[in-house]
Formats: C-alpha cells, structure tokens, sequence
C-alpha cells in the first residue's frame, strides 16, 4: 500500500461518527474525523432525548452530543472541520479530497448522515419548539396534545399512527386526496379515530410565540385557507442522505443510501458507512452507535490485514 496520513478517517461527526472516534482512539489508531460543520449533527437540534440508555430522566440533544465529542477528544481524537469535496477510493490508498488539499488513508468510514426534506415555511424557528421530523423521538411529549402530522407515503402514515398513542389529535395533512402509503397502513389510519386527513392541503406557514401554536394549511384545489390550532407538527416528506462527495465512488439504493453488509462494509473494500447515511429501517441514535463500533472494528481488521 502507498504511504498514507492516516490509519482511519471518519467523515460525518454525528453520534455515528463520534462513536466510530471513540472506538479508533482506544484502539491507538492514526485516525481523523472530518467535519465541515459542528460535531454532534442532527442531535444538536433535538431538545430533548429520552430513549437513548442510560439517561432514564432524558437529556438535551446538545449536551449527548458535547459528552459524546468530549469523550472522544479526551481518549486523543482529532476533529477537522475541513469539507470533504470528493472521494478516490479504487485504490488501496483512499482519497479524500479536501478544499486545498488531499488526505490519504488505509480505510474509511462514512457517518455524513442524512437530511430531513423541509416545508420552507419557516419551520426552522420551532424545530424542537413543536416542529419534529422523527414521532418515534418525541412523540412522548405531545401526551393528550394535539398535532399535525404532514405527509402521505409510508413513514408518514406509519409515524401518524405511532403518535395516536400519545396524541388526542392527530391531522394528517396530504396535498393529495388519497394516500400513497400500502393499502393496509390506509386502512389503519383511517379508521382510526384519533385520525382526521386533511385532504388536498399543503402547509404554508407555521404560527407561534415562545413554541408552536398553529398551522396554516391551504387546499390546493379550492384555496381555501384555515389555521389548526396545534402543539406539534410532525414533517414526513422525505429525507436525504448527505453524499453529495461521493459521485458514484460506491453502491447506494434508489435513494441515494449508501448500501453495507452485516460488517457494515460498502461495495468498495475497506470503506464503511454507519449511521444515517446508510440503507437502514431505523434511523435512531441507537441504532447510528450500534452501526459505528461495527464500523470500527471491521476497519480495524481490515488494516490489520492489509
């Protein structure tokens, strides 16, 4: 193998990439984590965290994130916040180029996560003040609230769904007048009670002082124009994952997922993906740490025997 800076490099430093830092640093190994933002994420704006163990009374999203960085920072990792621009990754020697430079390295892990789709009706001011992309996160805490669910295909449906164990409310808001989502997930949401479709709608705005109070839909076809009256507003339009550096470098599904095996390993040798960015049912900080020391390790037998 030609020389090369590194042992590892890390690209993404959400909890995936994080947790991969921490492993290679106990490990001692010559390992780099890339980020062109803020460690920590999409946890950084989730303001509170109540199904990640070890925390029974919960804890903010901003602060597992800073004790996740921390952590790895004190075991020796180290964190650039360079933008990764592209990958060269055919060789032995694994590319990752940089805005002025190029980094070279034995094996690679990708953690670059993955993006909600958004309204672009001013949402960003309440996400973690009622607006949510995930009710398997904070359902919990619209208990005998109600909400606004937005979306028609399966997750969003499916998470409509999961919100009727909390929620007294639930308007599931559809730009359509049918939904997308499989026959029997229809079938479930509407005839269930606490459902009530807002058909032929698109959100156009979101109102609310110190959190969310209101959502204002219109109907695409009469334009008519109202305000539900809301906690929460929960958004299902799609997600995308953040390989724009890739440029076909490996295999990823019909959605731009990159896809692994069981070692969490891609179509090219010692080259990984954990987290988000992957092809994966659950995308949860759980399941991003579980997916990252699998990572690790199969990059740390990789270099062994290479």
């Amino acid at each position: 193998m030609a020389a090369v800076d590194y042992d590892l490099v890390i690209i993404g430093a959400g909890p995936a990439g994080l947790t991969a830092g921490i492993y290679a640093a106990r490990a001692r190994m010559n390992v780099l984590l890339l980020e062109k933002a803020v460690p920590g994420g999409q946890v950084l704006v989730t303001d509170w965290v109540e199904n990640y163990p070890g925390f029974p009374e919960g804890i903010s999203g901003y602060d597992l994130a800073e004790k996740m960085r921390v952590q790895a920072v004190d075991l020796g990792l180290k964190i650039d916040t360079s933008e990764v621009h592209s990958l060269n990754i055919s060789k032995d020697s694994k590319e990752i180029v940089l805005k002025d430079k190029s980094i070279f390295t034995k094996a690679l892990i990708i953690t670059s996560g993955a993006s909600p789709n958004t309204l672009h009706v001013g949402e960003d001011k309440f996400v973690g003040k009622g607006v949510s992309y995930c009710g398997t996160c904070d359902g919990p805490f619209f208990k005998e609230k109600t909400v606004v669910a937005v979306g028609g295909g399966d997750t969003a449906v499916q998470e409509a769904l999961f919100l009727t164990k909390f929620a007294k409310k639930v308007y599931l808001v559809h730009r359509r007048d049918e939904l997308r989502a499989t026959k029997i997930l229809q079938e479930r949401a509407l005839g269930n009670d606490k459902i009530e479709p807002v058909w032929d709608s698109i959100v156009t705005g979101l109102d609310g002082f110190f959190g969310l109070e209101g959502v204002k839909v219109k109907n695409v076809k009469t334009n008519e124009e109202k305000t539900i009256k809301a906690d929460g507003c929960f958004i299902w339009i799609g997600i995308l994952p953040n390989t724009s550096f890739l440029n076909d470098s490996v295999k990823t599904d019909e959605y731009g997922f990159i896809c692994v095996d069981e070692t969490m390993q891609t179509s090219v040798s010692g080259v990984y993906a954990a987290g988000d960015v992957r092809d994966t049912p659950l995308r949860q900080i759980a399941t991003a740490v579980g997916d990252a020391a699998i990572a690790t390790l199969s990059a740390e037998h990789f270099i062994e025997n290479n």
